[in-house]
């Protein structure tokens, strides 16, 4: 059965501190690389890309950026991934989340398939021992345990905030608002939204996705519905009237990007969050980084979103900020 997660209510909506203002913050889904289009597979454990961590952390560091480093398996378990992270939270505000990617996280009970890949879809008592075994690999390797957790995916199910909150999480981040992964045995989430939102223990703080357009009221169900046409979407987009912007240099154009930041701030969104994988950081690990150019293209769209938020007075949260402010 698809997970779709209950719509919160407005009690459960977070009510940030009025000098908190309008922040961002940046998720960096640390992992391993692999063939994006090929089927999953356990073996593929390899961390080359972290090599680039370094330069990509001077360049957000340099800005008063924190960086959010959501770690798997692979990058925990690999001692030079831990020394370069542990050397990213020498900046004093950086910190180390939590990412599941199960089909490389043991132990392995479950059969290797799409589905099984969303953490959220296994039996509870799995996803309990995936997350237990990720949360101690963790501890191990930096000494502090993590706060933050994104499922791999973002595969969330209708157990992980309870098992999240019994493990000492305070935040989720896995929800990508306007997305429906139904199709291949993952969530859907068409009918989020943006905002963040206390479920059970857990403070999720969606991934930022904005609708903009004319239409832009239709929002996720427009959206929806639009996809059961042949082209709809795309012809809405072409004529400006709903395109669906999600807040990542991955295969969203800055221009697109920068007006979605307008409507959002126009609207009064606190919190913008913001996202890339790690891999991307090197030429031919993902789809979004295929060469050189693809990598300057990567760096100026940081730029680009960095100089805009200081144009209009956005600045960066930390997670330990985020949390303080959470109360």
């Amino acid at each position: 059965m698809t997970y779709r997660p209950p719509r919160p209510t407005d009690a459960q909506r977070v009510i940030w501190p009025e000098d908190f203002g309008t922040r961002f913050t940046v998720f960096v889904d640390v992992e391993e690389e692999f063939d994006w289009r090929a089927p999953l597979d356990r073996r593929n454990r390899a961390t080359t890309a972290m090599a680039a961590f370094p330069d990509a952390h001077r360049r957000f560091a340099e800005r008063g950026v924190a960086l959010n480093c959501m770690v798997d398996h692979p990058i925990a378990t690999d001692p030079a991934s831990v020394a370069v992270l542990s050397r990213v939270l020498e900046d004093g505000r950086s910190e180390i989340g939590t990412q599941l990617h199960a089909w490389v996280n043991p132990p392995f009970e479950e059969v290797a398939t799409s589905a099984s890949s969303y953490a959220g879809n296994l039996p509870r008592t799995l996803e309990a021992a995936k997350l237990e075994t990720l949360t101690a690999a963790i501890k191990t390797a930096f000494g502090t345990a993590p706060r933050a957790y994104r499922a791999g995916r973002y595969g969330i199910g209708p157990n992980s905030f309870e098992l999240l909150a019994g493990l000492g999480y305070r935040i989720d981040s896995s929800i990508r608002p306007g997305y429906d992964y139904s199709g291949d045995g993952g969530p859907d989430f068409s009918l989020a939204d943006a905002g963040a939102y206390r479920e059970g223990g857990i403070v999720e703080l969606p991934l930022t996705t904005v609708f903009t357009g004319r239409a832009r009221r239709g929002g996720g169900r427009l959206y929806t519905a639009l996809g059961r046409l042949p082209k709809g979407r795309g012809v809405f987009a072409r004529a400006r009237l709903l395109s669906r912007i999600v807040l990542t240099p991955e295969d969203m154009p800055i221009e697109a990007a920068l007006e979605a930041v307008a409507v959002a701030a126009g609207e009064g969104l606190p919190l913008f969050n913001l996202s890339f994988h790690s891999p991307s950081l090197a030429p031919g690990n993902t789809p979004y980084v295929r060469d050189a150019a693809d990598l300057k293209r990567f760096h100026a769209w940081w730029t680009t979103m960095l100089d805009e938020f200081d144009r209009r007075g956005i600045h960066n949260a930390s997670l330990s900020e985020i949390i303080a402010a959470l109360g």
